[in-house]
């Protein structure tokens, strides 16, 4: 395919085609695992198989694809929350929502490890997006005293990378997840 063609923007069905492919393949791989069959995800999207592979022409290029939607709903989140009314609780929302992605990422991340594909350079501008919200929502909650003042980014940043790998041992119990974050944003908190 020449560079031409491969840059133009997708027709407007395509971009829903495509959408849509991506929704199934998240729903079929978290019902059924990473091994579902593509015919299992065409079916549920609505397209033929022929559709899927015009988009994703392997199984880790759709995993990939996935990780990089996930990515940016998430950083589409984080750009909404930050004109949210209450600084604190979109903080900790953005908080949240970044640890149960990384529980989530984790089943398509270690696939594509594996394989070889280095799913930094397909995110890092997405997660520079990310890096610029989380630490504007954490001014606006510090500012309305809803986090300590002595955190910056940085710590912020460490916390959250612990949280992650708290959540990806948690697995399914949330319980455990909810209860290490409600450890984390009672540290994060100023003191009373």
């Amino acid at each position: 395919m020449d560079e031409t063609k491969r840059n133009r923007p997708l027709r407007a069905d395509a971009r829903r085609n495509r959408a849509r492919v991506l929704d199934a393949a998240e729903s079929v791989f978290a019902a059924d695992g990473l091994s579902a069959a593509m015919e299992d995800i065409a079916r549920t999207a609505g397209v033929g198989v022929g559709t899927i592979y015009r988009h994703f022409p392997t199984k880790d290029a759709l995993f990939e694809a996935i990780i990089v939607n996930r990515y940016e709903r998430l950083a589409d989140d984080a750009d909404a929350l930050s004109a949210a009314k209450d600084p604190g609780e979109a903080f900790f929302e953005l908080f949240t929502r970044m640890v149960d992605q990384a529980a989530a990422q984790k089943a398509f991340a270690d696939p594509l490890a594996q394989a070889g594909v280095d799913i930094k350079a397909s995110t890092s501008a997405i997660g520079q997006r990310l890096l610029a919200a989380l630490e504007r929502l954490l001014i606006q909650a510090q500012q309305a005293r809803a986090v300590r003042d002595d955190v910056g980014l940085p710590e912020v940043i460490a916390v959250l990378s612990g949280s992650c790998h708290a959540a990806e041992y948690a697995g399914r119990d949330h319980s455990v997840r909810a209860r290490a974050l409600a450890i984390v944003f009672d540290g994060l908190a100023p003191p009373r």
